[in-house]
């Protein structure tokens, strides 16, 4: 939903007379507006009736203005004092009538609130706009009801994906913008144990139920495609168990996937003659290759064309003779090089020729509107190997998409269908020091250019280039502890001094804050339990419609561009 939508009805959201609205406004009511600022939001005081425990950081208010209505989330609770007396010499509240007098006027408890929407009422219209302003002294502040958030987040429908419920308010939901989720890259993002894996599973289960985007998921421990450990007791189902004809596994290791009994389509294979030195310049912190030994290789490239891997596997002294004698490289770093190159061997998916295009597979596989998930088996357990095949992979997907792209331009019907491309451990990807020459910082850039949009998940958001995280229109984020983490993940977002506290506090399951583009302001979510219940929701879904097929472009797209 955005803020120019007119097909919601958003005089319900916040209603022009609130006492005629709210029946019982003496139960919704939480206290009355006593300071604050645009940049650091609102200060309430609260009734004397209120409880003080009964709040949360990340609950949804209204506050009714004299023009205006906004809606607010609780960034702070805290206690205050009339008299400095209070604290030093707290008074005898045993008796009922000290406590009575006391409470909520010598000592209170107050709230801070961040703005997050306005309607304006004398504009005659019902539109939420971003807050340019806050509202004056003594104004009622309500907690915010089931038909306020329902209207602000709209309802469930072909682009609208249930994701779980609000603080506090566990009858309603809220509903991602799947259209607007993948028009541009997404985060997910929290520390380790928070539930990451799920939080994706959960997003990708949308994406292919509402046909969003086809998916490329590069699935490093297995967590996405047949089934999963889950700590709860029972294996929960991958993406392929959900959507079957929607859903294609390959895999690079055939035996940990038939030891599994997970139902793959084909084994990736790469030949060494298919590499080029492109495909291990990522891999420069991880294997520790230097400079040298990164030119070196464009060297061997050129000089001994797609031979040059297996060559320099089982390097001869007349081999080492020649280069140096007619290149600038030296033996010693060719020995350094091959020492590392050699690892290669230990990988049982790669192959000394290749036997077939991988690419060419998985490129007819999307083409065909299915997602993939390839797993990498005992393989995902190396580093090094991940960061290959990603690389090597998405580099070639990317090409074949961006001319596919200009070929069809002028005829969208042409276009190949919009692709989201999933990466774990992302921060070794997008490291600020090599994002702008790979692949993923470019994708990242393009926004959706090319139709390519990456989902990104990730524990370490601080390791993220900082110009990549600013193109990140979505991020979907866990309970994260380290300061440098929640900066990271804060960057360029409105309000972000009242959000810290409210990422800070999330607990440890089940809970994140979506910020971005997909919403039409930050939310704290209790998220959508991955088990039966929502298996039978999904494949109702399924089986009650017909498969809606991942959306492919029109002109107006290409104009937004």
């Amino acid at each position: 939903m955005t803020y120019s939508d007119n097909s919601v009805d958003l005089e319900q959201m916040f209603p022009r007379d609130a006492r005629s609205y709210f029946a019982t406004e003496a139960d919704l009511r939480l206290g009355v507006l006593v300071g604050g600022s645009l940049s650091k939001g609102l200060v309430i005081k609260l009734d004397s009736g209120v409880s003080i425990e009964d709040l949360a950081v990340g609950r949804y208010i209204v506050v009714h203005g004299e023009n205006k209505r906004f809606f607010c989330m609780i960034t702070d609770i805290l206690l205050d004092h009339t008299n400095p007396e209070i604290q030093s010499a707290p008074p005898d509240i045993s008796d009922p009538f000290l406590r009575a007098v006391y409470s909520g006027t010598a000592a209170y408890g107050k709230i801070h609130a961040q703005p997050m929407l306005a309607i304006d009422d004398s504009e005659g219209q019902a539109t939420p706009k971003p807050v340019k302003t806050i509202p004056g002294h003594f104004v009622s502040v309500l907690n915010a009801t089931v038909s306020d958030v329902n209207a602000v987040f709209g309802k469930e429908d072909e682009t609208h994906f249930n994701v779980g419920t609000p603080l506090e308010l566990e009858t309603t939901q809220i509903n991602l913008n799947l259209r607007r989720l993948v028009e541009r890259s997404v985060g997910i993002f929290g520390k380790s144990g928070t539930g990451k894996s799920f939080l994706t599973r959960l997003l990708l289960a949308g994406v292919i139920a509402r046909g969003q985007a086809v998916n490329l998921i590069f699935d490093m421990h297995n967590d996405y495609g047949w089934e999963v450990e889950d700590e709860r007791g029972p294996r929960a189902k991958g993406l392929k168990q959900l959507f079957n004809d929607q859903v294609s596994i390959c895999t690079l290791d055939g035996e940990s996937s038939r030891r599994r009994n997970a139902k793959f389509d084909f084994e990736v294979k790469i030949g060494y003659d298919e590499i080029e030195p492109e495909d291990i310049a990522m891999l420069r912190e991880t294997m520790g290759l230097s400079d040298a030994m990164i030119d070196a290789a464009y060297t061997l490239s050129k000089r001994w064309g797609k031979d040059w891997v297996q060559r320099l596997i089982d390097i001869t002294n007349e081999d080492i003779e020649d280069i140096e004698a007619n290149t600038p490289t030296r033996g010693g770093t060719l020995a350094a090089l091959q020492r590392r190159i050699q690892r290669f061997e230990r990988w049982g998916f790669l192959v000394p020729f290749s036997t077939g295009d991988s690419v060419d597979s998985i490129m007819k596989l999307i083409e065909d509107q299915r997602s993939v998930v390839l797993e990498f088996g005992r393989y995902g357990n190396s580093l090094e190997a991940y960061m290959l095949v990603t690389n090597y992979l998405t580099r070639r997907i990317h090409e074949r998409y961006v001319e596919r792209v200009e070929q069809a331009l002028g005829d969208s019907a042409m276009e190949p269908p919009q692709l989201l491309i999933t990466i774990e451990e992302a921060h070794k990807f997008l490291d600020p020091k090599i994002a702008s020459q790979t692949i993923f910082g470019i994708i990242a850039r393009e926004l959706r250019k090319y139709n390519v949009t990456l989902l990104v998940v990730d524990q370490r958001p601080s390791g993220i280039d900082e110009e990549v995280m600013s193109q990140i229109g979505t991020r979907v984020t866990a309970l994260l502890d380290n300061e440098r983490d929640i900066n990271a993940v804060l960057t360029g977002i409105n309000g972000a001094a009242g959000l810290r506290e409210v990422l800070a506090r999330l607990d440890t399951k089940q809970q994140a804050i979506i910020m971005g583009h997909a919403v039409p302001m930050p939310v704290v979510v209790k998220t959508r339990t991955y088990d039966e219940e929502f298996y039978a929701a999904i494949q109702g879904e399924i089986g009650g419609t017909p498969a809606i097929k991942p959306r492919r472009n029109n002109g107006k797209d290409r104009r937004l561009r």
